[in-house]
């Protein structure tokens, strides 16, 4: 189970890296991982990707939180899962630093990322859709990695919205015109419209008109304790009390002439039963009431009915599930082995930029005659060159023929690769969820009527109060009897229904053996 929040950061990068980077907190410095810059550097690594920035906010980076239940998971284990979150989130355009901290009761991992990319320099848009999206792969890495994940309760926390008009109580005041407005559509008469106000729970006083009248109406809930004046600066100026009585004469003045359009013909809404579950009709619910079993019966076979309909045969389904099982593990493996190149060629990219960016510092460096002064005046950009031309050589790659137009091109295109990859595996693995739900479908839908005779034929040789009285009637065994009280003479004034009852004990008396 992990918890994650994430905040901005405006001002300190190097504090806030120095802090996550404590080697007190990280077992030594072990747990600590970086992408597109060094623990040590990131603070120029960042300001140089937000020089590249046209974006003028004044967020210079982002510090993500996660933290896990204690004793869940192992200090290396939840590092792993760190560095896979920000890969997943950032998709290897953004550097970050990555730390573990163990000297709480709970580990947890800090991730904080530059707030503009290496790539399209542009920033980062910190909102709920990107922070659902935090939490959404953070569980989707617990559930890989199967550790507990957090269910979302049932209650809801209120809006910033909804907190700031409960706090300035401008809420109930909407709640107010809501209700003025009503009234004026359904009164007659302004004495109506106040009689109405009145009976919707509110204290109404001032609502009259003369010389020693009030100058504004006012009303109070029964729930609060002071009264709001219908007046321009407190409702609004539809809510004055000559404005409440204007509107309900505006109201018999004008009529509305309603245009009636064309009936248009709706499509009939057709459901797709084949993308329904069956339903369980083993719950007690179903026992005790025999109109709801019948009709999941009824949504059972619909279901089946649709599913089998569009799969052709169960032979025929399982094929499809192979086919589509296959389809989309393939394009999963491609897509992972192109996440990890463009992660590769994202940090290139990012190097490359900053080495050509800050190679001219580089040469009049060279070239001075007061190094030292020169260092001093450019100590991040030498840094930056420096940092940049060891990690190129790192990678292998050849300093003297850098093209970034080139290595820009190609990344663009794998990244047009990866979003192909992407949608046919999400369309494969939403293929396949749905063949399966209809093979499940159809095996539950086959199995329940085979094991309902099975339990009925149990309850016939188990009761032996569980007899037909038809079958016991017209048995042979007392047919002799059958047809001599049917045309026995003694029995003619007997109404025929008396007589069946009168021989149908006289059937389980006289031959028992034929009721069991």
């Amino acid at each position: 189970m992990a918890y994650t929040k994430i905040h901005a950061i405006t001002a300190t990068v190097n504090k806030a890296v120095d802090y996550i980077c404590n080697p007190a907190k990280t077992d030594e410095g072990i747990l600590i991982s970086s992408y597109g810059c060094s623990p040590e550097t990131a603070a120029y690594d960042f300001k140089f990707a937000l020089s590249k920035t046209s974006q003028s906010d004044k967020n210079k980076a982002y510090h993500l939180i996660q933290s896990f239940f204690p004793g869940e998971v192992s200090y290396a284990e939840a590092h792993r899962i760190g560095v896979e979150l920000a890969d997943r989130l950032l998709e290897g355009r953004y550097s970050y630093v990555v730390s573990t901290h163990i000297d709480r009761g709970h580990v947890h991992n800090h991730i904080i990322f530059c707030a503009a990319d290496n790539i399209n320099h542009e920033k980062y848009h910190d909102c709920k859709k990107t922070y659902y999206n935090i939490r959404s792969l953070s569980d989707e890495l617990c559930r890989e990695h199967e550790l507990s994940v957090i269910t979302p309760g049932e209650k809801r926390g209120k809006t910033y919205k909804e907190w700031q008009e409960g706090k300035s109580g401008s809420s109930w005041k909407a709640q107010l015109k809501a209700d003025i407005d009503e009234a004026i559509k359904t009164a007659a008469t302004y004495e109506d419209c106040i009689e109405l106000i009145r009976a919707k729970g509110y204290e109404v006083k001032g609502e009259s008109f003369g010389e020693n009248a009030h100058k504004f109406i006012s009303f109070r809930p029964l729930d609060r304790e002071r009264f709001v004046r219908g007046s321009a600066k407190s409702l609004g100026d539809e809510y004055t009390k000559e404005r409440i009585r204007e509107r309900i004469a505006e109201k018999e003045l004008v009529k509305d002439k309603k245009r009636v359009p064309f009936p248009i013909r709706k499509k009939p809404f057709v459901k797709d039963y084949a993308k329904k579950n069956l339903i369980d009709t083993t719950e007690d619910k179903f026992a005790e009431s025999p109109g709801l079993k019948h009709w999941a019966d009824i949504q059972n076979l619909k279901i089946a009915a649709a599913s089998y309909s569009q799969a052709g045969s169960i032979a025929e389904l399982e094929k499809q599930i192979a086919a589509k099982s296959a389809l989309a593990k393939t394009a999963r493996e491609s897509l992972v082995e192109t996440e990890h190149q463009l992660k590769d060629f994202g940090q290139v990219l990012k190097y490359a930029e900053q080495y050509n960016a800050n190679r001219i510092y580089h040469i009049r460096y060279q070239k001075s005659k007061d190094k030292d002064r020169y260092l001093r005046q450019h100590e991040t950009e030498l840094l930056l060159h420096d940092g940049a031309e060891n990690m190129l050589k790192r990678l292998g790659i050849d300093t003297r023929n850098l093209d970034v137009e080139k290595l820009r091109r190609d990344y663009n295109a794998l990244y047009s690769k990866k979003e192909t990859l992407q949608k046919t595996y999400r369309s494969a693995s939403k293929e396949h969820d749905a063949l399966v739900r209809k093979l499940d479908n159809l095996n539950q839908y086959l199995e329940a009527p085979q094991a309902s005779v099975a339990n009925k034929k149990i309850e016939k040789k188990t009761n032996p109060s569980n007899f037909d009285i038809k079958k016991v009637y017209r048995s042979e065994a007392v047919a002799p009897l059958r047809y001599t009280l049917n045309f026995c003479s003694f029995w003619a004034p007997f109404p025929l229904c008396l007589r069946f009852f009168i021989h149908f004990f006289i059937t389980v008396l006289i031959f028992p053996s034929v009721s069991t």
